[in-house]
């Protein structure tokens, strides 16, 4: 429920002093839900107050951060580059701090095989990442990691603060609908005036479900059913200044027909394409569906239900497709907000992660 928490968009030289507003006018609690770089160089941050602080929940990347944050950038994994993330560690073993919350592992080709194949990531991805951070060099299993999935992986973060209409595909279960309601809740932080359309009207709930959303967002929701109307609207949108969020029924992008019925829908001039994939999926199939997608037209991929995951190799596999991750989805609620992903954050979820049975890997 938005009005559970408190939000506040902060604008910042760079992450360092965007860690310290937040602190200084949040208190300690406040969390992370989105960043992104500014137009001038700067950053611009997203933090919430909210019932994260009663639960314990925590951002996908504050999870996975170092517990020390002698560099604000690396603490909060904004995309920064691996020399700076190395100097940074190397300040920590100097005065004594432990990088990470678990124990640091030496690099070992072995052990890195059995880790991803435990993780379910497709064979294929994990011969490549293995050999890709062998030959990288480093000593240290998380930056070698971090760096042979830096070689692949592509990120677009969504700047909410400028004009933009967005176009929602993917499968069904994927949580579209969730999503629309996250990206609208950024855009209102960001000071944008909002517009939902939906154009699944046989859908069950889902235009209930979307206008429920638009209410608490005092945003105004439509229901469009043929991409001729549709184009129209969007047309408008531009000279409106509005960002607008379109929802659309789930289907499978590699089904021939499926595909060619959205087309006419991603082809509409002006809008930006994004892909819905689960984490939940089979990584194998997840990756099929990503490649389908960006033959659709989509542009970038959020992947959504990394709270529902125990194995991350669909997130690796998505991560590392064709198409840039825009972001992440780690809480069905509104106000935990979208998430970036950077190489060293998915590297560290893989390499720290508790949950998986490293021992039933073939």
């Amino acid at each position: 429920d938005l009005d559970l928490m408190q939000l506040r968009t902060i604008l910042a030289r760079d992450m360092r002093e965007a860690l310290a507003t937040m602190r200084a006018e949040m208190g300690e609690n406040a969390v992370i839900v989105g960043s992104q770089k500014g137009r001038d160089g700067g950053v611009i941050v997203r933090a919430a107050l909210d019932h994260t602080e009663e639960t314990g929940q925590q951002t996908f990347a504050e999870a996975n951060a170092p517990a020390a944050e002698t560099d604000a950038a690396a603490a909060l994994d904004a995309p920064v580059s691996l020399e700076e993330v190395q100097r940074a560690a190397m300040l920590r073993r100097l005065r004594g701090e432990r990088g990470s919350t678990a124990t640091a592992k030496n690099f070992s080709r072995p052990e890195l095989l059995s880790l991803l194949r435990g993780h379910r990531a497709p064979e294929s991805l994990v011969s490549e990442i293995a050999q890709a951070a062998e030959q990288g060099g480093l000593t240290d299993m998380t930056l070698a990691l971090a760096s042979a999935l830096d070689r692949r992986m592509k990120t677009a973060p969504i700047d909410f603060t400028t004009q933009a209409t967005f176009l929602l595909v993917g499968p069904n279960g994927a949580g579209k609908t969730a999503v629309v309601a996250k990206l609208a809740a950024h855009a209102r932080l960001a000071g944008r005036k909002v517009k939902l359309i939906a154009t699944d009207a046989s859908g069950a709930g889902a235009v209930a479900r979307l206008e429920a959303f638009a209410g608490h967002l005092n945003a105004e929701c439509k229901v469009i059913e043929s991409a001729e109307v549709l184009a129209k609207l969007v047309a408008g949108f531009a000279n409106e200044n509005v960002t607008a969020i379109i929802d659309t029924a789930g289907f499978d992008p590699r089904n021939g027909k499926a595909r060619a019925a959205f087309g006419a829908l991603a082809k509409i001039e002006g809008v930006q394409t994004l892909g819905i994939v689960s984490a939940t999926a089979d990584a194998e199939e997840l990756a099929e569906i990503a490649g389908a997608l960006s033959s659709l037209g989509a542009q970038s991929l959020i992947v959504t239900g990394l709270d529902l995951v125990r194995r991350l190799g669909g997130v690796a596999a998505a991560a590392t497709s064709s198409l840039p991750i825009a972001q992440i989805t780690r809480s069905p609620y509104v106000a935990a907000g979208l998430e970036t992903l950077t190489p060293l954050s998915l590297a560290r979820a893989l390499i720290d992660s508790n949950k998986v049975d490293q021992g039933s890997a073939q």
